[in-house]
């Protein structure tokens, strides 16, 4: 058994951070499916950022598109939804035999709405109408306006990625809101088969503190923190609260852990996948970090539930003078602002492109 199916097998769910054209149009992603276990994808502003900006695969749609008068944000989702939808289409299987809850994909609002929760619920709205995928997440920020545009969305019935969680805080101010959401359904008589997918992101914890601590230290506050959210995630599925809706016949909102690919060049490049290993949770893989596991990973053994290790782990680093909840904080707002940068990036190269001459046949 190859390490991907052992981490299938396990109860972990393996989905791909990343989406290109070439690799839909080249049956790459179809591989992975078929070969890797891969039963979903993710994407985000600096993804498609670098997916257009590569090559000329995009071309021909951009000047079509810009030709029946669309222009920036516009043209970037119909780009995106073009994307978006034939990846949806490959894992519709994997979402109809686990009866929803695997087989997603999942699409960013604009990140420039991260701190406008009336936008972000219109957006998010229009973009689930439009994508006309069952099996379609839309991506929110956990900001405290995007945690006020969640319940509503779900209210809406509105399958919903949360992205940018840093600890175990967010994590379960976010599944408060999706809570929040469903208990509404419920007393409205609705289905309350809305997926929802909690993405905590792990490796730039480590990177934020490298600098401020000794090299014994790195490489270990990502994880610990993950393994706090385990824990409390696994907790909140076991109360009561959630049992009712559950007997009802919500989904669970997923944990889901991101940022995983190794940005130490000294530490080993499947270290976030072999740490977190967990049944129930799902690991959101850049390409490299993937094939990197899928040729020589292991997995030797399910994180613990209770939390294991970690708040050992994070004491240790309060006495090198980290503060965990500043630190989230400045990682969320960091997050935000990096993919709203990637965003005006995107959208210049997509005005670039609208304007360039047309190749010569």
């Amino acid at each position: 058994m190859n390490p991907t199916s052992a981490l299938h097998r396990l109860g972990q769910s393996l989905w791909l951070d990343n989406i290109t054209r070439t690799l839909l149009q080249s049956g790459t992603l179809a591989r992975y499916i078929r070969d890797l276990s891969v039963t979903g994808l993710t994407s985000n502003p600096t993804i498609f950022e670098h997916a257009i900006g590569a090559g000329d695969s995009y071309d021909a749609s951009i000047r079509a598109l810009h030709a029946a008068g669309l222009a920036e944000e516009e043209l970037f989702f119909e780009l995106a939804l073009e994307d978006l939808t034939q990846a949806a289409d490959l894992f519709r299987p994997a979402f109809d035999a686990s009866h929803g809850v695997d087989g997603w994909v999942s699409l960013e609002v604009s990140p420039l709405l991260a701190d406008n929760a009336a936008h972000t619920i219109r957006a998010a709205n229009r973009l689930c109408e439009k994508a006309a995928r069952a099996n379609l997440l839309i991506k929110i920020p956990g900001t405290a306006q995007g945690i006020e545009a969640i319940e509503e969305v779900i209210v809406d019935g509105v399958p919903v990625n949360v992205t940018l969680l840093f600890s175990r805080e967010h994590v379960l101010a976010a599944a408060e809101a999706i809570l929040r959401g469903l208990e509404r359904r419920l007393e409205a008589g609705l289905d309350l088969k809305v997926g929802s997918v909690l993405s905590l992101f792990v490796s730039r914890w480590d990177v934020a503190v490298k600098q401020e601590v000794s090299p014994t230290f790195h490489n270990r506050l990502g994880i610990a923190i993950a393994m706090r959210s385990y824990k409390a995630h696994c907790e909140l599925l076991a109360s009561e609260r959630w049992q009712r809706l559950a007997a009802a016949g919500a989904h669970a909102p997923r944990l889901l852990w991101a940022s995983t690919g190794t940005k130490d060049p000294a530490a080993p490049d499947t270290l976030y996948v072999q740490a977190l290993a967990a049944p129930g949770t799902i690991n959101t893989l850049p390409e490299k970090t993937l094939l990197a596991f899928a040729d020589h990973g292991r997995v030797e053994r399910a994180l613990p539930r209770d939390g294991g290790y970690a708040e050992a782990v994070i004491e240790e680093f309060h006495r090198e003078g980290v503060d965990d909840d500043a630190l989230a904080a400045r990682l969320q707002r960091e997050g935000v602002d990096a993919f709203a940068t990637s965003w005006h990036a995107l959208l210049a190269r997509i005005r670039e492109k609208c304007t360039a001459p047309a190749p010569r046949s």
